[in-house]
Parts: structure tokens; sequence; C-alpha cells
């Protein structure tokens, strides 16, 4: 397997979890919380999601690399891999319009 194959791969993967309604809005609850993440008891009651339903999602975008658990005392924080995001932004991006002709750009 290629490089560009192992990160279509996990690009793919990427895409896929966010591709879910609610891990999408989980991820972006996630993100918006910063670099400090947020309580997972926080995104439950903000999402009205039940427990064992945002378990499964939260493990979900973590085995796609998109989020890490850290837990404080009693409190387990999801934080948003941005490195991760800004590679699936940075695929979606590199290559937009390489192949348009030269002679079609109108200046």
């Amino acid at each position: 397997m290629t490089n560009q194959q192992i990160d279509i791969n996990e690009i793919a993967k990427s895409l896929k979890e966010l591709g879910h309604p609610t891990r999408l809005a989980i991820f972006k609850r996630v993100i918006k919380a910063g670099y400090q993440g947020i309580a997972v008891g926080d995104i439950q009651q903000q999402l009205a999601i039940p427990g064992s339903t945002l378990s499964h999602h939260i493990s979900s975008l973590a085995s796609a690399g998109l989020l890490t658990q850290r837990r404080e005392g009693r409190t387990l924080f999801c934080v948003a891999q941005y490195d991760s995001l800004t590679n699936v932004i940075n695929f979606l991006q590199d290559e937009c319009c390489i192949d348009e002709q030269q002679s079609e750009i109108i200046p």
C-alpha cells in the first residue's frame, strides 16, 4: 500500500465517521470547546443524547483519530485532534482546480 492509499484510507474513515449527523454534531461541539476539550457530560446535556449512544459515537470518532479522551478525576473530557481535522481539509483542498487549463483562467 502506498502512502497516498494510506492517506486516502485515513481520510475516508474520518469522512465516514463525520458523515453521521449525530457524530458530526458531537465533533462540532468538541471543536467549539477548543484545546481544553469538553466534558462528556456537557456534550450529553447540550445535545440531549443518551449516554450509551454518546459513548458509541465518541468511540467511533476516536477510532478515526478525530478526538481523544482524557480523564480528570471522575470527569472524562473529549479533545479534538486538530491535526487530523486539518489533514482532512488539506486533502480536500490540495489539488483543487489543479487540472484546470491555464488558458481557461480569466485574469
